[in-house]
């Protein structure tokens, strides 16, 4: 598969260059995680965050925006 040169860098970055980059959003929840997960990658490198994004999930009930809600 043809890839963008940021992508062809690292192995990590291949799954989410191939199956979600650039592939458009109409799940509300997934829409929640990307911008949750942009607002931790604030000084960070993607590819941090995409290592820690299944402890991402697991901290915020799978991006359960009506979970978080409740968060006290």
């Amino acid at each position: 598969m043809k890839r963008c040169q940021w992508a062809s860098s690292n192995p990590d970055f291949f799954n989410y260059h191939d199956h979600e980059w650039g592939v458009p959003v109409h799940d509300d929840r997934k829409h929640f995680e990307f911008m949750l997960l942009d607002a931790f990658q604030a000084g960070l490198s993607w590819l941090t965050i995409l290592r820690k994004r299944e402890n991402f999930r697991v901290a915020f009930d799978d991006f359960d925006f009506e979970k978080i809600a409740l968060y006290v």
